[in-house]
């Protein structure tokens, strides 16, 4: 093989990469709506998106769920994040309120959300949150803790075999993010 079909080839080989890396990077921003759609279709996506009125539901006595709250920072964010109980007994149809706290630990404020997870999966879409702290944006001061109430319910049609549902709240960094919406 000469100088000039080596190069041909070598010229073939570089787009055909290219042309692969390209239609990967597209199938990765394309794929997202489509998983999106596949979560919510099967029911696994795991969140509670909105806030929903407080109604009268018939509160089922006879039953307990054990509801378990983790509470993560994801990062280097300088954030002390707790909930005031690890776990709740409730009953469905009942509402409660828990208490989650955040410090700020360092000397500049800070912006903040909280992504909520539930586990499992499925249980998710019978969690009803009335108030929760996930629905916007947390501005932190220096040095300063503050309390975060969630209200919520578990609907009482949930499956009579639930025993155990955790929430699980991540708080992210999202300070730079703001100030270049701010600029």
């Amino acid at each position: 093989m000469d100088d000039k079909e080596l190069h041909k080839a070598n010229a073939r080989l570089v787009w055909r990469m290219v042309v692969i890396a390209l239609l990967m990077f597209g199938l990765g921003f394309a794929i997202a709506p489509y998983y999106d759609a596949v979560c919510n279709y099967f029911g696994i996506s795991g969140r509670v998106k909105e806030a929903t009125a407080e109604q009268a539901l018939k509160v089922d006595e006879s039953r307990e769920i054990s509801l378990e709250f983790v509470t993560v920072v994801n990062g280097q964010m300088p954030l002390r994040f707790r909930a005031e109980t690890g776990k709740l007994k409730i009953h469905p149809g009942q509402y409660y309120t828990v208490n989650f706290y955040a410090e700020n630990t360092s000397d500049k404020k800070l912006v903040g959300r909280a992504i909520p997870s539930i586990s499992p999966a499925w249980t998710s879409s019978f969690l009803k949150k009335a108030e929760c702290f996930c629905f916007s944006e947390q501005e932190f001061e220096p040095h300063k803790e503050r309390k975060m109430p969630v209200r919520f319910v578990v609907d009482p049609t949930i499956q009579a075999d639930t025993k155990e549902m955790t929430l699980s709240y991540t708080f992210f960094d999202i300070n730079e993010k703001t100030q270049t919406i701010k600029n």
